[in-house]
């Protein structure tokens, strides 16, 4: 199940601005390459998509919109992304008396935009405001909590608003290429195969930086909290986090090789409206390894992710309104399921002070694409991928050995395109609470 937060275009700019991304631009058909392009450049009339879409989720019901992408606005590593949706009417319960409610909200992002009068300093900001009829909460998302027991199904808003600021050290490939503009044919970048893997910091790109975030989730269903003890009706959370991150692959918006890795320290201070002080620390490392090719493949790749994470102030020995003191809102800290770790889970499906998660994939991108030369497509269809992935992951309330005990497992195939320069995904995950079906932007390890 699709869950809330999950609509690609809003995605597409949390993948960009959490992720990192590259700019690359396509080849020119009389570039001195072999079997470029002849039908899609980066010109005026390629450099902006207009995309409408259709999704049914759980939290939203039927819905759709419109999203508008625009590549190069202002300076040429620049994305920006605007989108508008709405859903059909659902029927919903509001603290006991029967209602109806739509689905409905937009988001506003641009990335990447590197500050006047400076070479190596790049800003992004996403903000999003919207309303869920359905949305999905587990308050108690403990590893032996229960899927049906323990979620809470409520109506409200949910409105969000991002930026980051992001230094490229000027060490490594940051030295003299920070904007990292990057030439591409057929979705593979040109020149690179030297790269990737080199001595860290010495080799690659390194930033660091400092991020803002603000969520504030509304609950108007709240009843059914207050009988359990817990006075809920809104979450509000805003702060800093401070980062340091090292990119060392070939092409990270699709890696034949290399290694990324990023350190990141969450805080809410409890300024203005927060419920409540909280922080988180999480380490990513992320490995690829080139692997022979077959005859029905042009780029073989293992692909493995380790994620973990710890709250430091979580309070199990006291509450705040009935819930544990200091602790992160279940959708940050250490959590697991969703469209990148447990892909097999509802969205946010485990939360608790400590999380630790696995994953390895086989990418495997075909030689066949029937879409490579379709005049009738409107963006370049560059690749397509073939998937099959599997994963393990945990929460508990301490950091100790117990990480390791009655892991989770899923196991699943992704389906993978490079459209517009963009990998797009469909992923199928199982699980032992079911099936779940996924429609994401960029590869998973960039989030």
């Amino acid at each position: 199940m699709i869950q809330k937060k999950l609509m690609n275009i809003s995605l597409l700019a949390a993948a960009a601005i959490f992720g990192g991304t590259l700019c690359a631009q396509e080849l020119p058909a009389d570039a001195n390459t072999t079997n470029t392009h002849d039908w899609f450049h980066i010109t005026d009339s390629k450099d902006m998509i207009v995309l409408p879409y259709i999704f049914s989720t759980e939290s939203t019901g039927f819905a759709g919109g419109v999203g508008v992408i625009k590549q190069g606005l202002f300076q040429p590593q620049t994305t920006a992304i605007a989108t508008a949706f709405y859903g059909t009417k659902q029927d919903i319960v509001t603290n006991g008396v029967p209602d109806t409610a739509n689905f409905s909200g937009g988001l506003v992002a641009f990335f990447d935009y590197r500050i006047p009068k400076t070479e190596r300093l790049f800003f992004s900001f996403m903000g999003m405001k919207s309303y869920f009829p359905k949305a999905r909460h587990f308050l108690n998302g403990s590893n032996d909590s229960d899927r049906d027991r323990d979620v809470f199904e409520t109506s409200g808003d949910t409105d969000m608003l991002y930026t980051t600021f992001r230094y490229i050290l000027p060490i490594g490939e940051g030295l003299d290429n920070p904007e990292r503009l990057y030439k591409l044919k057929e979705g593979f970048p040109v020149g690179r195969e030297g790269y990737g893997g080199g001595t860290p910091f010495v080799t690659g790109f390194t930033g660091i930086g400092i991020e803002t975030f603000y969520e504030h989730d509304s609950f108007e269903n709240y009843q059914p909290l207050q009988n359990a003890g817990i006075d809920l009706r809104e979450w509000d959370t805003n702060g800093l986090r401070f980062f340091i991150e090292h990119e060392n692959t070939d092409y990270n918006l699709n890696p034949t090789r290399g290694y990324q890795f990023r350190l990141r320290y969450s805080r809410d201070f409890g300024w203005g409206d927060s419920r409540d002080t909280w922080d988180a620390l999480e380490f990513k490392y992320n490995h690829y390894l080139e692997l022979p090719n077959f005859s029905w493949t042009r780029q073989s790749v293992l692909a493995m992710s380790l994620w973990t994470a710890h709250s430091f102030s979580w309070d199990k020995k006291s509450t705040k309104d009935g819930i544990d003191a200091h602790r992160p809102p279940p959708w940050e800290g250490a959590r697991l399921g969703g469209y990148n770790r447990m892909r097999g889970y509802e969205n946010n499906r485990f939360s608790d002070k400590s999380a630790l998660y696995f994953t390895a994939e086989y990418r495997a991108t075909l030689q066949w694409n029937p879409f490579r030369k379709n005049e009738y497509i409107p963006v370049a269809i560059d690749w397509i991928q073939i998937v099959p992935f599997i994963e393990a992951g945990r929460v508990n309330n301490t950091y100790n050995a117990d990480l390791l005990q009655d892991m989770k497992f899923d196991a699943g195939i992704s389906f993978r395109t490079m459209a517009a320069q963009v990998p797009v995904r469909i992923d199928i995950a199982r699980g032992d609470e079911g099936t779940n079906f996924w429609v994401m932007v960029f590869q998973p390890f960039d989030f």
